[in-house]
């Protein structure tokens, strides 16, 4: 084992450019650290100076596989700022909508970016050649999911139907009702899909993770609810800065994120939602965990793919339900008038939690915005995972331990586009 410096030049088809470098010396691991080098895109200063109602749209453009997430987080914080509560029927459809992202997300990771790793193909289409029902069946679930997001947002990527105070159209009760048969076959096949995760052979690695997610009272976390730790954290996403701050590390444009307090890195993400909220899932999704040999709390790493799973059966589940108790709202969106303000909201992308603030103006222009992504939130803790996983596959040839690496990463799904190939190792062996 001795000394090496394992180096990837550059993590391809990620929503972000940056490269990785673990240091091993002496058959130990000293140092790992993700070098994030893509120019700044400055989405919080583009915010500046716009009206709040704008907000949903420059938001969604953040990202191209979560912007429901960015979308219902700045309308959340708007509507605190401005003194505006959305329930009823309204409230019900950004679950849904929120429902749909999960299911499109979680499908996309982990039939064509996570499942190959566990089988030993390059990527997702190599897997099909040989699981082709396998992988059918995930991209058909998906595409439910994006079903909903087309019916709900107006389209499937970048919705343009969320606006400050609800939505610009809501469906007629029929509309959604035309899912039902769709979602009923998918619940069924999602089913199928954690068995066979369940199945898949994981290292047995545990890890003491702080696990930080939102929970409210009687439902599974989406749109809504305190921000809340395993150990003890319980506060209003307004104190967000109070308890968690970011700073900048010279390797990286983007911010790293740790409990103030405490001054550790954390987790968010599916592993964290699933820990802190097991209860909370349908008796559907708790039993498919139970055979799937998953307790209350999931601390392997690796097997984030079975709770990610877990969630998109979960969020089929939840889709069902929330479409049978649908009622057409009398008006598409609550009433807004601008003042000045400021709000706060998180929300939970299928990456984790994803925090907003927004100080406005009298005029409803946008005076400050911080934006806070799970992915962000989560690198340090990516960073821990390969200095404390890594030292336990040392002893593997140059190809396999590559591919620990590249699996190790992907656990956590950091908005990886579209190709599960996206380390290239170059190992110096000192």
């Amino acid at each position: 084992m001795g000394n090496r410096t394992i180096k990837v030049g550059a993590l391809a088809r990620v929503e972000g450019e940056g490269g990785l470098e673990i240091v091993v010396r002496d058959g130990e691991v000293k140092s790992a650290a993700l070098n994030i080098f893509e120019p700044p895109r400055f989405f919080e200063a583009l915010l500046r100076g716009r009206g709040f109602a704008e907000a949903p749209d420059i938001t969604a453009r953040i990202c191209g596989i979560c912007p429901v997430a960015y979308q219902m987080s700045a309308v959340h914080a708007m509507e605190a700022a401005l003194g505006v509560e959305v329930t009823g029927p309204l409230a019900d459809l950004r679950r849904l909508l929120y429902c749909g992202e999960w299911i499109e997300s979680h499908m996309l990771h982990v039939h064509m970016l996570h499942a190959p790793d566990f089988l030993g193909y390059a990527g997702g289409v190599e897997m099909a050649r040989d699981h082709g029902d396998i992988v059918r069946r995930g991209l058909a679930i998906k595409k439910l999911g994006n079903a909903i997001m087309t019916l709900i947002g107006g389209r499937e990527i970048h919705p343009i139907n969320v606006r400050v105070g609800g939505f610009y159209r809501t469906p007629r009760k029929r509309e959604l009702a035309t899912l039902v048969d769709g979602l009923e076959r998918a619940r069924d096949a999602a089913r199928e899909v954690v068995r066979f995760v369940g199945g898949l052979d994981f290292p047995d690695c545990e890890r003491d993770y702080i696990f930080v997610s939102l929970r409210h009272p009687g439902e599974y976390p989406f749109t809504r609810g305190r921000i809340v730790s395993s150990r003890g954290l319980d506060i209003d996403a307004s104190q967000f800065q109070a308890h968690f701050e970011e700073f900048h590390v010279q390797r990286s444009t983007a911010l790293h994120a740790r409990m103030r307090h405490e001054g550790a890195p954390y987790l968010v993400g599916p592993l964290a939602r699933y820990a802190l909220n097991f209860e909370s899932l349908s008796p559907l999704a708790r039993e498919a965990a139970r055979e799937a040999g998953l307790g209350p709390v999931c601390a392997n790493p690796y097997k984030s793919i079975i709770v990610r799973s877990v969630e998109t059966l979960y969020a089929l589940d939840e889709a069902l339900r929330l479409i049978a108790r649908y009622e057409e709202p009398e008006h598409c969106a609550v009433a807004i008038e601008p003042r000045a303000g400021e709000g706060a909201a998180a929300t939970e992308a299928p990456r984790g939690m994803l925090h907003h603030r927004y100080r406005l103006d009298a005029d409803g222009s946008i005076a400050e915005a911080v934006i806070t992504p799970p992915t962000s939130q989560n690198q340090g803790m990516i960073e821990d995972d390969l200095k404390s996983l890594v030292g336990r596959f040392l002893d593997l040839p140059e190809e396999e331990l590559r591919h620990r690496c590249e699996q190790t990463v992907r656990n956590y799904d950091p908005c990886i586009s579209c190709s599960t190939h996206f380390l290239r190792l170059d190992l110096d062996r000192g």
